[in-house]
């Protein structure tokens, strides 16, 4: 484990009882009280979440914009500063280098928050594409990142914030040089499980005093630290995508059901462009799709789906969802059989299983 990169938060892992794992070369939490509980924690109250291994790159310069176009899916032309959107960088073939936020600081600036598996990977295809005048610089070092998420997140964190009224960062937004009780930070509403909650970038030297302060004012209110078992099985159940699983070099954003991070009326010939349009016209061959287990049985990553004698596809994630108390799972599987009711089989330990075909997201949150 010595060689295993370490979040600033690293050293409050103990006293809060983490069981950590190599995630992607970082030793980091997947659980401390228990997945079970943790999940359940942000589906009713709030859980916190170190999510400091994700990487930062900032792009600036006069170009910055129509560098951006170029390397991603998604269209930047209409963002405002204090605005983010979730995009993806693809190869020339229409595959995933990576999924990720881009928020908007300036101008002329833009911050971006990668995978952290993938940091350098994406930095390096970031800085092998630059054109004009455009710099592109690896931040991850300098921040931590605290999620915290679910139905009373916002309450605990105005305790903290003071001169903000949150009610002011809406879905997709964020505000630079946010002062929570001597911290500042970027404070941003994007989320990943499928409740309310903020994201918050802080410097690396002030993540221990957030993090223990969050706890403690949270405290009557239910929050507890959560690890990426839960964050796992949160984002499964509201149907957000992992990279590695949903998205890889082989699986397109198109296949993913992610068309609406890929606009292919911009003016921009980004990478990957034809390759997308053209599996648009033609109407992808396989599609990603929910499905419930009706024997018993749980579908896990990579056991493949079977309709009759056919191989139809495999399973990229998939659980006994807690929330919903039920065994489902996301398919990756051939354009033919993905209509909502439809019977496919699931290979579970060299037995086929029966599942059939379901909406997706598995979970929404309850309207206000």
């Amino acid at each position: 484990m010595t060689d295993l990169k370490k979040t600033p938060l690293y050293p409050l892992y103990k006293a809060f009882g983490a069981k950590t794992i190599d995630f992607g070369g970082w030793d980091m939490p997947v659980q401390f009280s228990g997945i079970k509980d943790e999940h359940e924690a942000v589906r009713e109250n709030a859980g916190i979440f170190d999510v400091s291994h994700m990487g930062e790159v900032i792009v600036k310069g006069k170009d910055s914009l129509d560098f951006l176009q170029k390397m991603m899916t998604n269209d930047f032309s209409k963002l405002k500063v204090g605005g983010a959107l979730y995009t993806a960088l693809c190869y020339e073939n229409g595959g995933v280098v990576d999924d990720l936020l881009v928020y908007k600081l300036g101008e002329e600036e833009y911050f971006l928050v990668v995978n952290a598996a993938n940091t350098e990977k994406d930095f390096d295809w970031l800085k092998k594409h630059i054109v004009g005048d455009v710099s592109v610089e690896n931040v991850s070092d300098q921040y931590a990142l605290i999620a915290i998420q679910g139905p009373k997140a916002q309450s605990i964190l105005q305790k903290l914030s003071k001169d903000t009224d949150l009610n002011d960062i809406s879905f997709f937004k964020f505000k630079q040089d946010v002062d929570l009780d001597g911290v500042g930070a970027l404070v941003s509403r994007t989320g990943y499980t499928g409740e309310d909650g903020f994201e918050i970038y802080c410097h690396a030297d002030d993540a221990e005093k957030l993090w223990s302060t969050l706890l403690e004012i949270g405290k009557d209110e239910g929050i507890v630290p959560c690890g990426l078992g839960a964050r796992d099985t949160l984002r499964f159940e509201a149907g957000l995508p992992l990279y590695g699983q949903e998205l890889s070099p082989e699986i397109t954003p198109l296949e993913a059901g992610l068309g609406f991070a890929v606009k292919l009326n911009k003016e921009a010939d980004f990478i990957g462009k034809e390759a997308l349009k053209k599996q648009k016209e033609q109407g992808v061959e396989r599609k990603l799709v929910g499905v419930e287990m009706i024997d018993r049985g749980i579908p896990r990553t990579g056991y493949r789906v079977f309709s009759g004698d056919n191989e139809i596809g495999y399973v990229t994630s998939g659980t006994q969802s807690p929330t919903l108390k039920k065994n489902i799972g996301l398919v990756l599987i051939s354009s033919n059989y993905t209509e909502e009711g439809n019977e496919v089989e699931i290979e579970v330990r060299k037995k086929r299983l029966k599942a059939k075909v379901i909406q997706t997201p598995f979970y929404k949150r309850p309207k206000k």
